[in-house]
């Protein structure tokens, strides 16, 4: 089933449901004159005001009065995200335009997926990746710490953008569990349509088993309704110890292969049998790897003779995103995205530094990187929690973006004048780590604006939070791993990509529900209350839950080979669910 065509049937019975609901209210109401309508609206406001979700109630009104409610109700004051989506849509623009206005609010919803998506793997992922060989990380230990969090970033920090306020948690819930469906029976099996495989047996249950205990701690606490600081840290150090089973079972297989090899060389086994079954886990990291197919690729177009480029050369050449060797390679669509994308590139260049460890200079650009120091920190100042310290005055008086402007110049001059256009200097490192920050901040400002965006979305199209989580938050989020495991896959490393899979979102839900409780426990010094969001959640929690049942028993079942037969069942299993859960958010099916 496509977006588009959950899109439409998103609309259609959204309509339906406000016609229905309109309709009702009208054959139920008394026939006043205008003299009695003020007190009718004040009646109508009271009553709203009783209820536990006041804003979600806008849409029942009139349209004129829909700007006053949503002026006077506490819950429609969103304090994260740069814009107030629910008084641009009910107060500047006419009522009229709503189609039009939610028809822009879609196409700024793809346009801040592409921010996300961009920031994620051209800036955060490879900051991460230069700061994990800075460290002298095994490929193990960064696949499962840094590498997880780049490629989950825009899913953690979506989650924990939208813990920041009770009504938006249902969309981090419907997004982490929504994703969690999305990758393990979508991605999962694309991956065994394009490429039939044999799955590596115990990293494949480890994950699996862990993703099941996650789950089930998740489905407890929405149960429950409610969780403490202790089972907060719980939460979180089951990723610990699922790092830590990660690194001992790689230490115990590289150990098994290495006597293994030696036994080899002595003439007693064959290797191959034993490499066949475990042999993939976290040990080929597409972010940390292909430095030496780089370097091959750029010595072929590598002067003969020296030549050194002018300051202004160097800048214009590394503000320019476009490859003209890949461009002439490449598609016409992919052509006509990359120019959309320009502008967005050229001002994220402009402002986060990245550092690559796989080519020779490791990016560095003088002019550039002494730019980033007057940028970076002024970027952050003024998206930081949605700009909120934009307008700090240090001590009333000194405003807090002049104090880092000025202190950015300091630096840059230093840099430009001790530092060379051929030679990184040796703190070069502390550019990945500022690039790390900047573009963590900048993931973190665009999921404030989704999570914003998407609850003004809810509310004009009366749709739950926890419906818009699992299709238009999970499948944005979701939508850039998916090529990219299929393509990983059409490459011949089917194992990489089913090993991602499960891999990141295991990460994806234990720091994103648990960093969202525990910012949100620091926030309000309590505990945090989870609001039901009904059946709809339990259809997901019981599909993910089964979905990973299914595999742990299908997957031994047929000897750990994933063929095209269960890459159709997956996908089916997925269609199955989202027609489900639509019929479930819309009342179709419900208990009694």
């Amino acid at each position: 089933m496509s977006s588009a065509a959950v899109l439409s049937l998103l609309l259609v019975l959204s309509y339906h449901r406000q016609v229905s609901w309109g309709s009702h209210v009208l054959a139920n109401q008394p026939v006043v004159g205008l003299a009695g309508w003020s007190s009718l609206n004040n009646t109508q406001t009271n009553m709203f005001q009783d209820s536990n979700d006041k804003c979600d109630l806008v849409m029942n009104l009139s349209a004129a009065d829909r700007c006053a409610f949503v002026r006077n109700t506490p819950d429609c004051n969103m304090e994260d995200g740069f814009i107030n989506y629910l008084h641009v849509a009910f107060c500047l623009l006419p009522p009229n335009l709503t189609p039009l206005t939610i028809t822009l609010c879609m196409i700024w919803l793809l346009f801040l997926f592409v921010i996300l998506g961009l920031t994620a793997s051209k800036f955060f992922c490879p900051n991460l990746s230069a700061i994990s060989t800075s460290l002298h990380l095994t490929h193990n230990v960064a696949g499962v710490t840094f590498l997880a969090l780049g490629n989950g970033a825009p899913d953690v920090f979506s989650a924990i953008a939208a813990f920041s306020h009770p009504h938006t948690a249902g969309l981090a819930v419907g997004a982490l569990f929504g994703a969690g469906i999305f990758v393990t029976t979508v991605v999962a099996g694309s991956v065994a349509l394009v490429k039939p495989f044999a799955v590596a047996s115990r990293p494949f249950l480890r994950d699996v088993i862990f993703y099941m205990v996650a789950v089930f701690w998740t489905f407890l606490m929405l149960f429950r309704g409610t969780t403490a600081l202790g089972e907060t840290l719980g939460y979180l150090s089951l990723y610990v110890v699922y790092v830590l089973t990660v690194i001992i079972s790689a230490y115990i297989y590289n150990r098994q292969k290495h006597s293994m090899t030696s036994s080899v060389q002595r003439g007693a086994h064959n290797p191959e049998e034993f490499d066949s079954s475990d042999s993939s886990d976290y040990e080929d990291v597409p972010c940390l790897t292909g430095g030496s197919i780089q370097q091959e690729f750029e010595s072929e177009y590598r002067p003969l003779l020296p030549y050194s480029e002018s300051t202004s050369q160097i800048l214009l050449s590394s503000l320019n995103p476009v490859d003209n060797r890949k461009w002439r390679r490449k598609s016409w669509g992919w052509r006509v995205f990359k120019v959309l994308k320009t502008p967005l590139e050229v001002l994220l260049l402009l402002c986060v530094p990245v550092v690559d460890p796989d080519k020779e200079d490791r990016n560095w650009r003088r002019p550039l990187n002494c730019f980033h120091l007057i940028t970076a920190p002024l970027v952050c100042v003024l998206t930081f929690q949605s700009g909120m310290y934009g307008n700090y005055m240090i001590q009333g008086q000194f405003p807090l973006w002049l104090l880092m402007l000025l202190l950015g110049l300091f630096l840059s001059a230093i840099v430009f004048c001790s530092t060379t256009n051929d030679c990184p200097p040796r703190y070069h490192t502390l550019f990945a780590l500022l690039g790390f920050v900047v573009s963590a901040v900048l993931i973190s400002a665009a999921a404030s604006e989704v999570v914003s965006l998407l609850h003004m979305l809810g509310v004009a199209l009366s749709l739950s939070n926890t419906v818009l989580g699992l299709t238009l938050l999970a499948w944005g989020n979701s939508i850039g791993d998916c090529f990219s495991d299929i393509t990983i896959a059409r490459q011949g490393y089917p194992r990489m990509a089913i090993a991602a899979c499960f891999g990141g979102i295991i990460f994806n839900m234990l720091f994103g529900v648990g960093i969202g409780c525990l910012l949100q426990m620091i926030k309000t010094d309590s505990g945090v209350q989870f609001e039901s969001q009904g059946l709809l959640t339990w259809v997901l929690a019981g599909s993910l839950g089964l979905s990973l049942v299914l595999s742990f028993v299908i997957v031994p079942l047929s000897r750990f080979h994933l063929d095209r037969r269960y890459g159709i069942f997956l996908i089916v299993f997925y269609a199955v669910f989202l027609l489900i859960a639509l019929l479930t958010e819309f009342g179709l099916i419900h208990f009694g």
